[in-house]
């Protein structure tokens, strides 16, 4: 049995392993479904292990997958922090920061409040409303809505994030809802639980839903530190409980202690806690 492993083979089953299907490694690797195929199959030969189930559900990972799988996963981080440290002989180290519509919006308005040029770190968003991996460092830090329970993350909680209903005024009576792309959002899912049979109109991106709002077309949900300081809205209920979340800065618990995503979690930290956060939108 042979033992030499190529990483360039690992991280193509990393990519497998996490797509579940060839065609989904495919599109993030850019190998043929073909190529995967092959390699994949010369992978557990060489390991002497049978790595996925091959069936009409795609591939699926045996427990010596998933072993295999969480070692790779250290790799992964390792050469990460690898390319981060040689990185940082050029300049200040780039923090890459997940966290959804809103959130995002808010700190990138905000940055002279939390970040200057001369800092060790230099930010880089990554707008997305999906939970992105922090242990293959896909991002170094998420803003998420709850505690992280993986062994492997740190969080931090910086506050609460209220919602409640805001129009033009309080004649506009029809909703503004999403559509069946992007209903995922437990604002969007309200909305369509409460005042389904009164939506008048949708839009597939939150921007949107507020400018419609704001155009007067119907009533929307959104976050207070949004809602309150957008002129040409009137707050029409009470904080909406149900979508009260906790927020949280998450990252991964060894790489929290860089100097440069130590500095970013301060300066996050100080800013979403700031009582004045909610003028800041």
């Amino acid at each position: 049995m042979q033992t030499d492993l190529d990483w360039g083979d690992l991280a193509l089953f990393a990519a497998v392993a996490r797509a579940g299907s060839l065609a989904g490694a495919a599109a993030e690797t850019g190998a043929s479904p073909a190529t995967l195929s092959r390699r994949m199959t010369a992978l557990e030969r060489r390991l002497g292990r049978r790595l996925f189930l091959h069936g009409a559900g795609g591939y699926t990972v045996t427990p010596d997958g998933r072993d295999l799988a969480e070692r790779v996963r250290a790799m992964e981080a390792a050469s990460v922090d690898i390319g981060r440290w040689q990185e940082a002989a050029k300049g200040p180290a780039r923090v890459r920061i997940s966290a959804g519509t809103w959130t995002a919006r808010l700190l990138a308005r905000n940055l002279a409040r939390y970040w200057q040029p001369t800092d060790p770190w230099m930010p880089e968003f990554v707008y997305c409303n999906l939970d992105m991996d922090i242990a293959r460092r896909e991002i170094d830090i998420g803003i998420r809505n709850r505690r992280p329970e993986q062994p492997w993350l740190a969080g931090r909680r910086t506050g609460e994030v209220h919602h409640a209903v805001y129009a033009t005024s309080e004649d506009v009576t029809g909703w503004i809802g999403a559509n069946f792309e992007t209903a995922r959002l437990p604002s969007e899912r309200w909305v369509a639980d409460h005042h389904g049979g009164e939506i008048t109109t949708t839009a597939n991106d939150p921007l949107l839903r507020l400018d419609l709002a704001e155009a007067g077309l119907g009533r929307v949900v959104l976050p207070t530190f949004i809602g309150d300081t957008r002129p040409a809205l009137t707050r029409l209920s009470p904080v909406i409980d149900d979508l009260t979340a906790e927020e949280w800065l998450v990252a991964h618990h060894e790489a929290r202690h860089e100097p440069a995503i130590r500095a970013a979690l301060d300066a996050f930290a100080g800013f979403l806690s700031a009582p004045d956060r909610a003028r800041a939108a």
